[in-house]
């Protein structure tokens, strides 16, 4: 066998290392299309602007590929120098097997940010890391009825196969190079060049911080502002969001700017002069005497419906009848309409509404962090419980998710009941009475009336429902009524159309359950003595519906209340904006009379106050409609904005505040 000088193995092994990572390039980049022709394409306003997305991303794209270039250029500079040529001209086979495993993982958080995005309409966060604490089991039969898992199958150990035979194929080939011997000094010159310029594509940039630490935008377009983004800093990024909330390295004062001055950010969230020397005081509010209220204390229940996002309903007729019992009730109360959801999860939802704080963006849940066994004073249950209520939190699902039954009983909850407790008391035995993810809505439901009709004291119950989640399974006895999308229905989605129909007819089976048990709570002695309020946790269907106006839209989910005759008020103005902060301000002082709570959010029907609905993803409501984070566009959303940020810094000095209990 004819030996060729060393460095030419050297040149041949990069060359073809960078025409498979080139390919992948593209592989990346199509990607990328594919997300703007599903999920973008349809509100497109300026091509200049996709073509200014797309090239960020593949610059981004270019970057990670650059930092698995890397490493054969350092190994093969670290042989050169050391002279062991032998092991040089044996490397081949080394790079395909380093390729083969640096794409394929690369491509497996491809796969699960499509997916992501295709549920949360957002590149992979740090709730991906919430699926370890979910129902394997369910996720898996998500996965099985949503998604043809054979079909799915078979593509990607074909994709495996393509890809490692196009590797073998390109590292086996040895490209024609001129075998000219160089000399020492051009061979270092190779090296260093090429060292250079893996190092340039690897930051991105030659200015002061690297290209992927602060991806700029692109377009007023906020899905085209997604597109540059790809898998692998997102993951990275959720990565280090999620270390943070775990190590105690997080920092909500400092991250929204008032480390030092936390004094100031109180002033600027109370809007008035405040008491320096304690802080939390400047937090505590007084609902008024009410004489009425003292003699009869009225049942309190609040329903956080899955997924009940507020956009879809702007569809509502007779062919598209989403709403369905609920309808009649949404017409005869009151329903805020300008309200917004804390986060886009479940968990970073509930947590945030129960406890009277804003959501913390980039953080984990509570009940999966140190502050498990932290009990909140200013928790909505506890301000219940001082006021003579018993209270409840009911689960349709396993109190283990989450550990959302552990963190409940420390936050002011007596009793917290889930799937299990359900089905006993209700004396159900069907396992046609069960979806993936716990009971039928209609059942919890059920149970919550028992309670009430039952109780011999006045009740405070948190309801949190299951339906109207993936896999979108509705219970075999509930009569569906059929949904006919329209043509402009169909021009706002974005996902698959069939996928669409079978999430909202699991949309409109727990919107129909919550107006059932609105009809047998005015049906019923309840009528005269209960206040109810039903809300979302997020508007998930956001991931398979584009919007005329993102910001405004997106987030939205509706607070719908109901008060008898007795309490009935007159002075409320449904448009006010607002998120899940306000919703308990709200309650205390429509049904507790001279009682003391501690709360960030206000009461909606205080027309003094500064109105603003809070995302912990960085979207802002205002009575001028929605905007970005730091993108205030009119005077009221720059006070908006600053109110934001202040109340952030406030609930953290909040939280800290508290002390675990034993």
């Amino acid at each position: 066998m004819k030996h060729i000088n060393p460095f030419l193995h050297v040149k041949r092994q990069l060359l073809s290392i960078f025409i498979v990572l080139l390919s992948f390039l593209a592989l990346m980049s199509l990607v990328r299309i594919y997300l703007f022709i599903n999920y973008a394409a349809k509100g497109l306003e300026s091509y200049l602007d996709l073509f200014w997305a797309l090239f960020l991303g593949l610059r981004l794209d270019a970057s990670i590929l650059a930092y698995v270039m890397a490493l054969p250029t350092l190994y093969l500079l670290f042989l050169w120098i050391l002279r062991l040529h032998s092991i040089i001209e044996k490397s081949y086979s080394l790079f395909k097997y380093y390729l083969f495993v640096t794409l394929t993982l690369i491509t497996i958080l491809m796969i699960m940010d499509i997916g992501y995005f295709s549920f949360f309409s957002e590149h992979i966060t740090l709730m991906i890391f919430g699926i370890i604490d979910d129902d394997t089991k369910a996720l898996f039969e998500i996965a099985k009825k949503n998604y043809n898992l054979p079909l799915f199958t078979l593509f990607g150990i074909s994709y495996l196969i393509a890809l490692y035979r196009y590797i073998s194929y390109m590292l086996n080939r040895r490209p024609s190079l001129s075998s000219k011997e160089a000399t020492v000094s051009l061979q270092a010159g190779f090296f260093l060049l090429l060292i250079v310029a893996v190092s340039l594509i690897g930051r991105g940039s030659i200015g002061l911080f690297p290209l992927a630490k602060d991806i700029a935008d692109v377009s007023d377009d906020p899905l085209i502002n997604k597109l540059p983004k790809n898998a692998v800093y997102a993951m990275v990024d959720a990565y280090d969001q999620y270390s943070k909330s775990k190590d105690g390295s997080y920092d909500l004062i400092k991250m929204s700017g008032y480390k030092g001055k936390i004094n100031r950010a109180f002033a600027l969230h109370v809007r008035a002069p405040i008491d320096e020397s304690n802080l939390i005081k400047n937090l505590e509010k007084s609902t008024p005497k009410n004489s009425y209220l003292e003699k009869n204390p009225p049942n309190v229940v609040v329903v956080m419906v899955e997924s009940f996002g507020l956009p879809i309903l702007k569809y509502q007729s007779e062919k598209f009848d989403i709403l369905r019992r609920l309808k009649k009730h949404f017409d005869e109360d009151t329903v805020f309409t300008n309200f917004i959801s804390a986060s886009n999860g479940t968990i970073v939802s509930l947590e945030p509404l129960l406890l009277n704080i804003t959501a913390r963006p980039q953080s984990t849940s509570f009940a999966q962090s140190k502050y498990l066994n932290t009990s909140f004073k200013q928790a909505s249950a506890r301000v219940y419980k001082d006021a003579g209520y018993e209270t409840s939190f009911v689960y349709g699902g396993d109190l283990s998710w989450r550990n959302v039954g552990s963190f409940m009983s420390r936050q002011g909850f007596e009793h917290t009941y889930g799937k299990a407790a359900i089905s006993k008391a209700l004396h159900v035995k069907s396992k046609d009475a069960y979806h993936d993810w716990g009971i039928y809505d209609k059942y919890s439901y059920d149970f919550v009336l028992k309670k009430l009709k039952n109780s011999k004291k006045p009740q405070f119950i948190f309801l949190l429902t299951t339906n109207n989640h993936p896999p979108y399974i509705i219970s075999k006895e509930y009569n569906s009524k059929k949904l006919n999308f329209s043509k402009e229905l169909k021009k706002h989605i974005t996902g698959d159309m069939d996928l669409a129909h079978k999430r909202f007819s699991d949309y409109q089976y727990a919107l129909d359950m919550a107006g059932r048990f609105m009809d047998k709570i005015k049906s019923s002695s309840l009528a005269k003595n209960s206040v109810v309020a039903i809300t979302g946790d997020n508007n998930t269907v956001e991931g398979i519906m584009s919007y005329d106006d993102y910001y405004t839209q997106t987030k939205k989910i509706p607070f719908y209340l109901y008060l008898p005759s007795a309490l009935h008020v007159n002075d409320i103005n449904t448009s006010v904006a607002g998120s899940h902060k306000d919703i308990f301000p709200t309650l205390y002082n429509l049904t507790l009379s001279n009682q003391t709570y501690t709360s960030i959010g206000t009461d909606l029907r205080d027309f003094k106050a500064l109105h603003c609905g809070f995302n912990d993803a960085g979207v802002i409501i205002s009575a001028d409609g929605g905007f970005k984070l730091d993108r205030p566009k009119t005077p009221l959303q720059k006070k908006c904005n600053e109110y934001y940020k202040a109340s952030l810094a406030v609930s953290e000095y909040l939280i800290k505040g508290s002390k675990p209990i034993n």
